[in-house]
């Protein structure tokens, strides 16, 4: 098994400065250890290296959904702005091209493909033959694009901007996780912790 590869709005992180890494730097790599499940009382779910950085990154979206908000749009979350702005550069495509384009599953794009339909943004039509659904931008889709394009790219300088308030840019934070578990995969060192006998 593959380790997870962490992404955001953009893609791979390590391609990008996206900032829901920064917590990161605080997680520690605890040393290997085997506690058999009858001799922990505590809630393991108590603690969570992930926890601060999901709520980061909820955050940062919030901040993003915000700029919408202020401007009366609704009807979907920062993290469906990115296909809104593929479809408008590409043009229709099927589910598949835009789970490829986006860099998704297929179920992953389908049901974005599915809200945003629910939110008049995109429609689907019959494709090419009869297993096959178009997806396209409708005249309230394209009138928001602008401003998608717009938050996408001063979002970019905000975080340009925050990585040169902070000692470690946040993209080498992720690029150097990524290399550790292309040295050991975050599955080894997840199995490497569970009892044998469970």
């Amino acid at each position: 098994m593959e380790p997870p590869r962490l992404t955001s709005r953009a893609g791979p992180i390590c391609n990008s400065t996206y900032i829901t890494t920064v917590t990161m730097l605080g997680v520690p790599d605890p040393e290997p250890h085997r506690v058999a499940g009858s001799d922990v009382s505590s809630d393991p779910t108590d603690e969570s290296g992930w926890r601060p950085l999901h709520a980061l990154l909820r955050k940062l979206d919030g901040d993003i959904a915000r700029i919408y908000a202020d401007r009366s749009i609704s009807g979907f979350t920062p993290r469906q702005v990115r296909p809104l702005i593929k479809l408008s550069r590409q043009g229709p495509m099927t589910i598949r091209q835009l789970a490829s384009a986006l860099g998704v599953t297929h179920s992953a794009a389908s049901q974005t493909a599915a809200a945003l339909v629910k939110a008049g943004y995109v429609r689907l039509r019959a494709g090419a033959d009869a297993r096959t659904r178009s997806i396209g931008l409708t005249a309230k889709g394209k009138e928001v694009v602008p401003l998608l394009e717009a938050e996408w790219r001063a979002t970019q300088e905000a975080i340009s901007e925050l990585e040169s308030e902070i000692p470690y840019p946040l993209g080498q934070v992720v690029c150097d996780l990524e290399s550790a578990l292309g040295r050991r995969s975050f599955y080894e060192r997840i199995s490497e912790r569970i009892p044998d006998d469970l």
